[in-house]
């Protein structure tokens, strides 16, 4: 009788881990969903406003640049400020309005890079990205211990743009990217670990779509800010 207990309970908890299985993998897929889309919307919005001269001038050269360089931080702040108190509805609304806005400003990437050196480096991009998210979402690793320098040394590269924007070194623009790779690439790995370390809390319904949303807009920050540090590595610029 006890092996048939063992067995019945060896086949619940088999049952059991099978259903967790499936659901992580659901959870995952619309987290990438979600981040796929917005960098999508955000290439349409981009390619929309570098191809017309009109909307071009209107950004560019106005002081609505500013607007559309720094609203994306303010819905990024917003977002995630407000997320408990906002509906999954409101929370993908903003989201997407990001991901527009997002594209409004990276639209000067167009105007400034040949398109054949856009599309060859966001490429690469995606491949780097897909690679160090499948190590997060499959290493045994506890990638926390990384968090801290990552952190640091995103704020060290924030820091340091800042400062270069006022000295116009190309040297320390160039040491920026590099490390900014680096980061960016380590950050896709730790921030793809969390999010699924996200899914055991065991929210469903509303709170779960809320999440992964956050770890839709988290993933797409990594993404963006990858591809704009290899753009200034690997880019090669109009005449």
């Amino acid at each position: 009788m006890s092996d048939n207990f063992s067995n019945r309970t060896a086949a619940r908890w088999g049952t059991q881990a099978v259903a967790v299985d499936e659901g992580l993998r659901a959870y995952m897929l619309r987290v990438y969903n979600y981040m796929a889309s917005g960098v999508l919307l955000s290439g349409i919005v981009a390619y929309l406003i570098a191809s017309s001269p009109a909307a071009t001038q209107l950004i560019f050269g106005t002081p609505l640049k500013w607007v559309v360089m720094l609203a994306p931080i303010g819905f990024v702040f917003g977002l995630s400020a407000g997320i408990n108190r906002l509906s999954a509805f409101a929370a993908q609304a903003i989201y997407w309005c990001f991901a527009a806005v997002m594209g409004a400003s990276l639209a000067s990437i167009l105007l400034v890079f040949t398109g054949e050196s856009v599309a060859r480096v966001f490429f690469i991009s995606a491949a780097m990205f897909a690679g160090t998210s499948l190590y997060g979402y499959t290493t045994k690793a506890d990638l926390t211990k990384f968090g801290s320098f990552l952190v640091m040394g995103l704020w060290g590269i924030i820091l340091a743009g800042l400062v270069n924007i006022f000295v116009g070194s190309t040297a320390l623009q160039f040491a920026i990217s590099v490390i900014g790779v680096l980061v960016f690439t380590g950050l896709t790995a730790f921030d793809t670990q969390r999010i699924k370390d996200t899914y055991y809390e065991g929210a469903d319904g509303e709170v779960a779509s809320k999440m992964a949303l956050m770890g839709a807009l988290t993933l797409y920050l990594d993404f963006i800010n990858l591809f704009m540090m290899l753009m200034q590595l690997l880019g090669d610029r109009r005449n």
